[in-house]
């Protein structure tokens, strides 16, 4: 059922749309770079000033840049519209006519939003990395902490940090699949969600609050940078997995327990 759900959501013109826009941001990142020469050392967003050193921090800039707004758009329009965009064309009642269940299409729509979440994080490194060897130098990188590794490793660090991103996204696509249980009207689901990432965002930039702040969904976000050092410094990004890990436990079984009881009318 899930290799039917993907087709149909991956073959949509939104959709499409929407992994167009996320290969653009690095595209245009690494351009606007180029015809700038970049920000000075230790300016502009992360990894944005180390560009014009290499090709592999395009990939990497690319991501914190597009991490605040451009992905959680699009996880917001995935998951909102998964089960609300399907009661508001009707074909919600009979999708639940065969004998798969509530439960099983549920699963579904988690696993195709969930894979989603990777593919939209792995776009935009694959467009930066591209973008990167055609416009910077690649060679050897120099990590954060002042060490070399290869290019290759370098690409295959910028690739696990797509993994990671689009991991650090579930919690964000859980929370927009108990949202579209909620509601027919997939745009309103959408909103929600997106209101989700500036509510949570807003709060973990709060000092007053910072005893939420390891709760929060978006704490964790950047942790994908630590991969740029020497050794990996792999404890913040357990702690976001496990953190997300969370969050899906609760809010997927949100989704179940609505899901399962809801009156489908449409």
């Amino acid at each position: 059922m899930w290799l039917v759900e993907a087709r149909t959501v991956f073959g949509r013109a939104r959709i499409k749309a929407l992994l167009g826009v996320l290969v653009a941001v690095p595209v245009f990142l690494a351009l606007a770079v180029y015809l700038s020469g970049g920000p000075a050392n230790g300016n502009g967003p992360a990894f944005v000033d180390r560009v014009t050193q290499n090709g592999v921090f395009t990939a990497l800039a690319a991501l914190t840049v597009a991490m605040p707004f451009f992905i959680p758009l699009a996880i917001s329009v995935v998951a909102g519209d998964a089960i609300a965009g399907e009661a508001s064309l009707g074909t919600l009642r009979y999708l639940l006519v065969r004998p798969a269940g509530r439960a099983r299409l549920l699963a579904a729509k988690g696993i195709v939003v969930g894979l989603f979440c990777i593919v939209a994080a792995l776009v935009i490194v694959v467009a930066g990395l591209i973008a990167g060897v055609a416009f910077f130098p690649h060679g050897v990188v120099v990590t954060l902490s002042g060490t070399t590794i290869s290019f290759v490793d370098g690409m295959g660090r910028s690739l696990l940090a797509a993994l990671i991103v689009g991991l650090s996204m579930f919690g964000l696509a859980s929370i927009g699949l108990f949202v579209s249980t909620l509601t027919d009207v997939p745009i309103a689901a959408m909103a929600v969600t997106l209101g989700a990432v500036i509510v949570s965002a807003i709060l973990d930039s709060v000092s007053e609050v910072s005893f939420l702040h390891p709760w929060l969904f978006t704490n964790y976000w950047t942790a994908f940078s630590d991969l740029v050092r020497d050794p990996v410094y792999w404890h913040n990004i357990g702690k976001d997995l496990i953190l997300q890990a969370g969050y899906v436990a609760v809010f997927g079984a949100a989704a179940w327990a609505r899901m399962t009881s809801r009156d489908v009318l449409a």
